[in-house]
């Protein structure tokens, strides 16, 4: 039976006790829980703009399958929420740079808000350590 263990990255900021995991692997499947571009402190890292958020965002999510042992290409399925579906372009052009070879199977939806009013994108993904490698 696999083992499922915590991942945390000095790049991204932990949740409060009780509330969520940013990031478990069980064997070498990695889940990353929906991710956005609030910095360490809590506030907007990033600007305003989609491109901006979804960008801040991948670098979230690339540290913290990073710190899972795996890298970028090893993620196989994402789930992005935006809140204005016409910027949705905005968010593959950030993905463009985070992504070679086949990209991971996607789904995007228009949510009508996210946590924080700022917030334009919001990012969850699952992958497979190593899978890019084989």
């Amino acid at each position: 039976m696999a083992t499922m263990r915590k991942i945390v990255s000095p790049h991204v900021r932990e949740p409060k006790p009780q509330t969520w995991s940013n990031c478990k692997v069980v064997g070498d499947q990695v889940f990353i829980s929906g991710m956005t571009a609030h910095d360490l402190s809590g506030g907007l890292q990033s600007g305003p703009s989609m491109y901006e958020q979804a960008k801040q965002t991948f670098v979230k999510i690339k540290h913290l399958v990073e710190a899972a042992g795996g890298q970028m290409d090893d993620i196989v399925k994402v789930n992005v929420f935006v809140t204005n579906i016409k910027e949705r372009e905005e968010v593959w052009r950030a993905r463009a740079e985070f992504f070679t070879g086949d990209f991971p199977c996607s789904t995007l939806v228009e949510v009508s808000a996210l946590a924080t009013p700022a917030l334009k994108v919001e990012i969850e993904a699952v992958g497979f350590i190593g899978s890019s490698r084989a």
